[in-house]
């Protein structure tokens, strides 16, 4: 009788160590895959400062000349008026170019990082996105349906943007928004950038 009692504790414990062992692995391949998207996605948004930098430096060399020798004449206080004038340019001009974006072999990708990005800030598990027109085809084709895997939530796509390039999300019955068009994106780049291209417009060093 004993005997028969210790094999059923010696069960009982193998199997409450199984038990404990597998949800040590379930926690630790979670915490491994959130990990994950986070570096993907500070890779990414790296990338695309890269690359808005990239734009903005093109179109400063342009500037460059006509900048150094406007800037000499001026006082301190037209010196300063005229970089903000200057920056405005450059960044106006980025703008207009961020329908290019579209044209780019990797817009795929671009779309996913953009969907996933937003969908990563607001944390939730249910929302609706909405997208350009050219957007919302490719969102279509795959990466909504994607993501929406790997993040384990309820996305749909909703209304056609009318202004913007890029992804809007809402959710909570649109109570939580978040706008990562490429506009605002580059609006919220131009702070960190404007020393940078600035630096590029009077010749520096970056």
């Amino acid at each position: 009788m004993n005997t028969q009692v210790n094999d059923i504790e010696m069960l009982a414990r193998a199997i409450l160590t199984e038990a404990r062992d597998e949800a040590e692995q379930i926690k630790a391949d979670a915490k491994e895959k959130a990990d994950a998207i986070r570096r993907r996605a500070q890779e990414q948004a790296e990338a695309e400062r890269k690359a808005i930098l990239d734009r903005a430096r093109e179109e400063a060399e342009r500037l460059r000349g006509q900048a150094v020798a406007t800037a000499q004449l001026k006082s301190r206080s037209s010196q300063l008026t005229h970089r903000e004038q200057l920056l405005e340019r450059v960044f106006k001009a980025v703008k207009e170019k961020l329908p290019e974006v579209q044209n780019r072999p990797d817009y795929d990708e671009i779309v996913a990082m953009l969907l996933r990005e937003a969908l990563t800030q607001l944390r939730v598990n249910k929302a609706e996105v909405r997208a350009d027109e050219a957007t919302n085809k490719i969102l279509r084709r795959g990466p909504l349906r994607e993501v929406s895997k790997e993040l384990g939530g309820d996305f749909k796509d909703g209304e056609v943007l009318e202004e913007g390039i890029g992804i809007v999300v809402d959710a909570a019955d649109g109570k939580i928004h978040y706008d990562n068009t490429l506009e605002t994106r580059l609006r919220r780049l131009q702070g960190a950038l404007r020393s940078s291209v600035y630096q590029v417009l009077t010749g520096e060093k970056v």
